[in-house]
């Protein structure tokens, strides 16, 4: 049974990039007026009006959308073929299904299943993921199913084999709740789903354990936190979020964790949320968001 948020029923998105040409931003809302369609909002953005990157997103209504949603799209490859442009079409009243991993740090993984309850997130959460059981009854009082995949020692392969087993046909993207484990480049091929991870902005600088105690020991001023698209070079992938908060010398290891606790769960919900509402435009290793 498709999932439908009423409010955004016969909401569409559009995402629009490619090179930037005469005619293009003409060309997408003729196309909508053609199918009877009223613009909501429209962002856009150009690396360089002579030879360089156009982007857009553009949210429209459109009654009856879904009688109508393949009609568009094909209106839509006609359209935008002779710019060369790459675009999608979704339908913004069907939640993305969102698969959580984590591990043991709960702090960002119950804070996306609160906003969830909440309605803040635009998402269903068919499954969390772990490689312990410290959460399973936490998850499981959000009426949330939760699956238990040990990960031991250096080889993770049959581990990875029955996430993705889990995964398969069943989620729309994957969060890193703090899930400590290193993916491999394998597992991000056949996954076949962008993936988001959060993370201290210490890297690469207090890299390994204890982070927040060489963080104290060095005397930072600022710590933050980094949320990305993960790709096969270990948190290089395009960032989505970022945030900072000020410390001082007061400041204990302790309460530094607990800050970038705080800055973590803001800016992980943050980057979900732009990425449900499809804000984001990945470009090379960065990304737009609108």
């Amino acid at each position: 049974m498709t999932v439908h948020n009423e409010a955004l029923r016969d909401h569409a998105c559009l995402i629009v990039h490619g090179p930037d040409q005469p005619g293009l931003v003409a060309a997408v809302t003729g196309l909508i007026t053609r199918h009877k369609a009223n613009i909501v909002s429209l962002d856009q953005y150009s690396d360089n009006p002579e030879g360089g990157a156009f982007f857009q997103r553009v949210v429209f209504h459109r009654p009856d959308l879904t009688a109508r949603f393949h009609e568009i799209e094909s209106d839509l490859a006609e359209t935008l073929e002779p710019y060369g442009m790459t675009w999608r079409l979704t339908d913004q009243s069907i939640p993305k299904r969102m698969a959580v991993l984590a591990s043991t740090s709960d702090h960002c993984l119950l804070d996306l299943l609160w906003r969830h309850r909440r309605g803040e997130l635009p998402v269903t959460i068919p499954m969390v993921i772990s490689n312990h059981t410290r959460m399973a009854e936490d998850v499981r009082s959000f009426s949330i199913p939760f699956f238990h995949v040990p990960s031991q020692g250096p080889d993770k392969s049959a581990a990875e084999a029955e996430i993705l087993k889990l995964l398969a046909g069943n989620v729309d993207f994957v969060v890193l709740a703090r899930y400590m484990q290193i993916l491999s480049e394998d597992f991000i091929e056949k996954v076949a789903v962008p993936v988001i991870n959060i993370h201290h902005s210490f890297l690469p600088a207090f890299i390994g354990a204890g982070p927040y105690r060489k963080a104290k020991e060095r005397g930072v001023k600022l710590i933050g936190a980094t949320s990305h698209y993960v790709t096969k070079d270990l948190d290089e992938g395009p960032i989505i979020e970022q945030d900072v908060v000020r410390v001082t010398h007061a400041d204990t290891a302790a309460d530094l964790q607990r800050r970038g606790a705080d800055v973590e769960r803001a800016v992980l919900s943050r980057a979900v949320l732009w990425h449900a509402q499809d804000r984001v435009i990945r470009h090379g290793n960065h990304t737009v968001v609108f």
